[in-house]
């Protein structure tokens, strides 16, 4: 699809409000944040509102809107944004509720909102969007953005949401901020295009209930790329729970969890738990920006936080190398000798207040190639006099600065980093964060990015397709020979049936002891024990399909595989609306206890294959028993390249999944499988 040109709506110089009291704030709210463009009321019996002239209908404004504020019921709603499509409107926010989070009749009006024009609409039962880089607030509430040239934009489906992260205490202000509602028109992934070619825009926040189009969602991202806007996503409706909340607060239909990691993970874009994860990551990349490694060092005044800064790094993708003996001895001569000397360094208080000790500590400290330094430190609480504490927060910018090192400012409690502090770290190009956990988290992210921007573009990832009707289970041996067509290695069998007289006799001659024997039904068959393995002679053979059989039934007889170094699931299955999702892991009985997996969006290239099994405890011992298929594994790549084919020629193909992909010195085995199609085509064909 084109992408949809959102410059008029989203930096308007002319704009139509629509309605009364909420109208009427949307009007203050841009009074507030100074913008300088006409805002035109429209009401049909008000003679002034906001100090303003009122217009009584659209056909008497004194020229064509960038943009519209509409805040009437949600029916007029449907005639006004007619109206201004056929005028040539730039684009409309849309205010009103009871569209399609409301139900059928709702959905219908949803409906009706974008037939027959194009311009683009945010919402409806949104609170719409604020420029607070023009000052340009269509928005129907109190906000907390101030003006500013540049910063991260905030994009949300919760218009609470994104009104309470423009109050944050945190420093961090706000460029744009778009709250999307039902997405009927314009849809997150319509935002991010729009705010990567912004330059400034200096990070994209979004909080996603949903993504509308996860192939526009990684167009995007990658477009953020090629510009360097990191993105960082908080996603919500993870739980059963929350999908059940998400879907009746704005017709979100979420996917599974594991679905989105796969996609955020894909196209570079960082994942928060929280909303102080959130707001501190977005930070740290609006002021310090990406970070080439994840490097760092740490400082502070006490044993106690240098312990919980190391304690809690095991959490993140995050180290504190040691210092090297000459570089020991460098921060050793700035201190006293009872001070250990180590990373995290707790550089104690005996030159606490001593501006300059404390700089040469500092800068000694810094002067290695960290990828980034932390100040550790807690202010008093107001009333307190707080001159000692000023040297330390100067020496550390101060080395920063001289080492050209990514610097941040780190409080054990939130409450601990008061306004002056924050300002401080502003000035000086630091960045704040509001406990080590954010801190760490943060820093985390920056390396994250700083490396995927080194690293070669991925590709699109593959649809997911659509399909009707409860999915069709095939038995294996029709999964197996699927499988076998494809090119991937299956155990040599027969189908027999064991009221067959002289079943043994009728075994193909180049089967080969020993054997395993299961019964044709449903999956998980070990757990029914509808499994023999070891069959080393005919006479267990036969004693085998009888009692698998039970005289009547099928039994598939395979040549069982011996040797095995290490048994893997890995699966192919299409999530809606996400994509074909790749399923590694440990295989055999025991993945559910063991619960060793990972996810990635097909085609899988070799550096996210090698990624995703370092990610894995059984990668570990791939990594000691088959250090070359671990460090080129080629072999499993081809597997899940010719399960991601077929999946992607056969639509009718829901799911396919091995377990036990059997791994061998000298090959890899699909010991069982499993292939759920559509309903309309079980057979595959």
């Amino acid at each position: 699809m084109p992408v949809r040109d959102l410059d008029r709506l989203l930096r308007p110089r002319t704009v139509v409000v629509i309605g009364g009291d909420p109208a009427e704030r949307a009007i203050r709210q841009s009074d507030r944040l100074g913008f300088e463009g006409e805002i035109w009321p429209v009401h049909p019996t008000r003679s002034t509102v906001a100090g303003r002239r009122v217009y009584p209908s659209l056909d008497d404004l004194p020229g064509v809107p960038d943009a519209a504020f509409v805040a009437v019921n949600r029916r007029l709603t449907v005639e006004i944004v007619r109206q201004l499509a056929g005028m040539g409107c730039g684009g409309a926010v849309l205010y009103a509720s009871g569209f399609a989070e409301a139900g059928e009749e709702g959905a219908e009006l949803q409906q009706r909102l974008v037939t027959g024009h194009l311009m683009p609409l945010v919402g409806p039962n949104c609170y719409g969007t604020i420029n607070a880089v023009s000052g340009a607030a269509l928005w129907p509430d109190v906000q907390g953005c101030r003006r500013v040239r540049s910063g991260p934009a905030l994009i949300s489906q919760s218009g609470n949401i994104s009104l309470n992260l423009t109050m944050n205490r945190r420093g961090v202000d706000f460029s744009y901020v778009i709250s999307l509602g039902n997405q009927s028109s314009v849809t997150t992934e319509d935002c991010l295009q729009h705010l990567a070619t912004r330059s400034e825009v200096t990070a994209v926040g979004i909080h996603a209930e949903s993504v509308v189009d996860p192939i526009a969602f990684g167009r995007a991202a990658l477009a953020c790329r090629d510009t360097d806007t990191p993105v960082v996503v908080l996603k919500t409706g993870r739980s059963e729970e929350a999908e059940r909340i998400t879907s009746s607060h704005t017709a979100a239909l979420a996917a599974p969890a594991a679905a989105y990691d796969a996609l955020f993970e894909r196209y570079g874009v960082t994942t928060a738990e929280s909303i102080p994860d959130f707001m501190t990551t977005l930070g740290l990349l609006d002021t310090i920006g990406p970070i080439p490694g994840n490097r760092l060092v740490s400082l502070s005044c006490s044993g106690g936080e240098a312990a919980l800064v190391a304690d809690r790094s095991v959490r993140y993708q995050a180290t504190f190398p040691a210092f090297g003996p000459e570089h020991r001895d460098r921060i050793a001569a700035t201190l006293p000798q009872m001070v250990s000397i180590t990373n995290p360094l707790d550089y104690h208080t005996f030159i606490w207040g001593d501006e300059p000790a404390l700089e040469r500590c500092f800068t000694e400290v810094v002067a290695e190639a960290f990828d980034a330094a932390m100040l550790v430190i807690d202010w008093p609480s107001e009333g307190n006099d707080d001159t000692d504490w000023w040297p330390s927060l100067r020496a550390f910018a101060t080395a920063a600065d001289r080492a050209g090192r990514a610097g941040v400012i780190v409080s054990g409690l939130p409450e601990s980093l008061p306004g002056p502090v924050r300002a401080f770290a502003a000035e000086r190009g630091l960045g704040v964060a509001h406990s080590i956990d954010e801190a760490l988290g943060g820093l985390a992210a920056a390396a994250s990015w700083g490396r995927w921007l080194e690293g070669p573009p991925p590709s699109l990832h593959h649809p997911a397709g659509t399909w009707t009707g409860p999915p069709v289970t095939l038995d294996e041996p029709t999964a197996k020979s699927i499988l076998s067509s494809e090119g991937i290695p299956v155990p040599d069998g027969v189908l027999v049936d064991s009221g067959s007289e002289d079943v043994p006799a009728r075994l193909p001659r180049q089967l080969r002891f020993p054997l395993v024997a299961k019964t044709v039904g449903p999956a998980h068959k070990s757990r029914t024990g509808g499994v023999v393995t070891g069959i080393a002679d005919l006479g267990q053979l036969e004693a085998a399909i009888e009692r698998l059989g039970g005289g009547s039934g099928q039994v598939l007889v395979e040549e069982q595989v011996t040797g095995a170094v290490a048994e893997l699931l890995v699966s192919v299955t299409r999530q809606p609306p996400i994509g074909l999702v790749v399923t590694l892991g440990a295989g055999g009985t025991l993945v559910e206890w063991l619960a060793d997996t990972t996810n990635l969006l097909a085609p899988v290239t070799r550096p996210e294959l090698r990624r995703a099994l370092r990610r894995l405890r059984i990668g570990r011992l791939l990594e000691h028993q088959l250090p070359g298929l671990f460090a080129d594994p080629e072999p499993i790549r081809e597997i899940i390249d010719r399960l991601t084919d077929l999946l992607a020629r056969r639509p009718g193909i829901l799911e396919v999944e091995i377990n036990p992909l059997i791994l061998t010195e000298q090959a890899l085995w699909a010991v069982d499988a499993l292939i759920s199609t559509n309903q309309e085509d079980g057979s595959c064909s």
